[in-house]
């Protein structure tokens, strides 16, 4: 019995290394290879091998459905090629050294589930496109030198669960359709440049559990919406403008700080409340 169990593993393992991989996916792996100077990856390709032996490289049915190359000396740019892997359920090149844009047309990812890009080096706006990629779990794209505004239509992205942001140079204000989003678990948006208030429409984002708006410019009164929040159990809106007082039962999340900063950059604090009712909504 052993030996036709050994039997069957050799032979799905020699089918797996044969497998038919369309030369136009090849291509464009290739491409990625070269134009983030694969020669010096840590873990390198060897281009006249089976793709399936290629690191990072997931295949299912015969095509490219992962590719996690996190922390593997890439250093480059994102060839607009990448698009064409239309099968992609994963793009994970985490900490790399990858500068330049994202490709305009990443919305031709239709099957993507997750896309982290983060702690590299990419600038420019996240591309509108983006807000096409309906199956999308995971937005995570911190520590870059992103720029730019949220895409208005991010709500489209009703499987979302994570959007992790922070320590980039985004602005402007948080787009109404964020608050649709209501898979979102984690709004991880410190370290930007994002103004304006916090919509009390946030009361429908009711799976959050984790929201941090540290060290933004953004004002106006923090929603007690964001106390009715059941699953929510760590929040950081500090070193903002945000006035008024804060309802005990918020302050005593975790990570939740009191102090925040006035445009001319000195800090104050917030005070508590017990008197819930009291706490006005912010300006929609």
């Amino acid at each position: 019995m052993k030996n036709i169990v050994t039997l069957l593993l050799i032979f799905a393992f020699s089918t797996s290394l044969l497998a038919n991989i369309p030369n136009s996916e090849k291509n464009c792996l290739i491409k990625l290879y070269q134009a983030t100077n694969g020669n010096n990856w840590d873990n390198k390709w060897d281009l006249k091998a089976p793709i399936s032996t290629w690191y990072g490289v997931t295949i299912k049915n015969d095509h490219v459905v992962g590719i996690n190359l996190s922390n593997n000396n890439l250093v480059g740019t994102l060839p607009v090629e990448i698009t064409n892997l239309k099968n992609l359920e994963e793009l994970n090149l985490f900490k790399n050294q990858i500068s330049g844009k994202i490709p305009e047309n990443i919305g031709n990812l239709k099957n993507l589930k997750e896309l982290n890009l983060s702690f590299n080096k990419l600038t420019g706006a996240i591309p509108n496109s983006i807000c096409e990629l309906t199956h999308l779990n995971s937005l995570i794209l911190f520590m870059n030198q992103l720029s730019g505004e949220l895409p208005k239509q991010i709500g489209n992205l009703k499987e979302l669960e994570v959007v992790s942001l922070f320590n980039n140079g985004l602005s402007g204000e948080l787009p109404t359709t964020l608050y649709e989003l209501k898979n979102l678990k984690e709004l991880m948006l410190s370290s930007n440049n994002f103004s304006g208030h916090i919509s009390w429409n946030v009361q429908n984002l009711k799976e959050l559990q984790n929201l941090s708006l540290f060290d933004n410019k953004m004002d106006g009164q923090i929603p007690l919406a964001l106390a009715k929040l059941d699953n929510l159990r760590n929040i950081n809106l500090s070193y903002n403008s945000f006035s008024g007082t804060v309802p005990k039962v918020l302050a005593e999340k975790d990570d939740f700080d009191l102090t925040m900063k006035s445009e001319s950059g000195i800090a104050y604090q917030l005070q508590v409340t017990n008197n819930a009712k009291g706490i006005l909504a912010a300006d929609e």
